[in-house]
């Protein structure tokens, strides 16, 4: 029921924060994000679903190549390999994170090779896919949008008139 505009900015948020590697961030960035900008908040968390099992690895090779380019280092990684990384560097997090309630050692060395090798190249790399994308999905949806609500409208117009209309064949004193 909001403006089309702030439903349609939303989806654009959405958008934007699902084509960026902040996995398990994505969520509360897009809320973030739909509120400073005004935009609709429900519609910025269903944004985010551009981020999703068959956008992912199209997104993940190209954001990387593209940030590898633009910092100066031109190696293309497989999809796979991208991947392995953020599952090793998850696994690393989850041992550093039992190593404060344990003996163990906390070994971060892989953790900072993955950022520099692998997260800050597909966070770079990512920021103008995700811009073309959010702009592309305000500006496709906006008029859906638009449409919907003036259907709507439509329909509720002409619900009213018929309540209002008094059913045939009755006689009126």
């Amino acid at each position: 029921s909001d403006q089309p505009h702030r439903v349609a900015r939303g989806i654009a948020c959405g958008v934007f924060v699902g084509c960026t590697p902040l996995f398990g961030l994505h969520l509360p960035l897009a809320v973030a994000l739909a509120w400073a900008f005004r935009g609709n908040v429900v519609a910025a968390l269903i944004g985010t679903a551009a981020g999703n099992p068959v956008t992912i690895p199209i997104l993940a090779v190209l954001s990387l190549d593209l940030g590898r380019a633009i910092l100066g280092d031109g190696l293309s990684l497989p999809f796979g390999e991208i991947m392995t990384a953020f599952g090793q560097a998850g696994d690393e997090i989850t041992r550093n994170i039992k190593a404060i309630f344990t003996p163990a050692v906390a070994h971060w060395d892989k953790l900072a090779e993955f950022g520099q090798a692998v997260f800050l190249p597909y966070l770079i790399g990512s920021i103008g896919p995700a811009l073309l994308a959010a702009i592309l999905a305000y500006w496709l949806s906006l008029p859906m949008i638009e449409a919907f609500h003036s259907l709507r409208a439509r329909q509720r117009a002409a619900r009213l008139a018929r309540r209002d209309t008094p059913a045939s064949g009755t006689k009126e004193d």
